[in-house]
């Protein structure tokens, strides 16, 4: 089961468009799934999600026209209860999820602390973000792939004009094990 989570596209206040390198890998009918950290921006970005799968949650960003998004999420896919907020990944205590996902830092991160495992997609469109000292982040998105107790992360990223792919994998009750491939 394939869940393309991604977040802070800022289309078209920030970025004009997606990576053409991004959208030629997202394909309509593979991905069941698609959680969104918020700031898609217009009805634009949600449409074309819509896509790429029929099942898209996404949580209100700053940056939103759609104010009847939720802040917050609980999404069950799987065996896995995977949390969604745009920002503040203590919300996760609150919300009691195996898998938190965040935004708003516009930079890829994920770790496992206390068999839970936290992912900030980054921005699919690499845009500008005025939190944190670091204003040029690279583009990304992740496609993870949830089986049994386990979920398999694929961190995309364009560095230097190329894809590059990583490979995270969480077991829920486990740790997380990184691999670059």
């Amino acid at each position: 089961m394939l869940v393309l989570v991604l977040g802070d596209l800022h289309i078209p206040h920030r970025s004009s468009a997606l990576p053409s390198k991004f959208k030629k890998l997202l394909v309509p009918g593979r991905i069941q799934h698609i959680l969104c950290t918020g700031n898609l921006c217009t009805k634009d970005s949600f449409d074309y999600l819509k896509t790429l799968a029929s099942d898209v949650h996404v949580v209100r960003g700053d940056f939103d026209e759609n104010s009847n998004w939720p802040e917050q999420k609980v999404i069950s896919v799987g065996s896995f209860t995977i949390g969604l907020y745009h920002a503040l990944a203590m919300i996760n205590r609150q919300l009691n999820c195996d898998i938190l996902i965040t935004g708003q830092t516009h930079k890829f991160e994920a770790y496992e602390q206390e068999n839970r495992f936290y992912v900030n997609p980054g921005s699919i469109t690499g845009s500008y973000s005025p939190v944190g000292e670091d204003k040029d982040h690279v583009p990304s998105f992740i496609l993870m792939d949830i089986q049994s107790n386990t979920v398999v992360t694929y961190v995309y990223q364009l560095i230097e004009d190329e894809v590059k792919v990583e490979r995270i994998e969480f077991k829920k009750n486990g740790n997380a094990n990184a691999e670059v491939n």
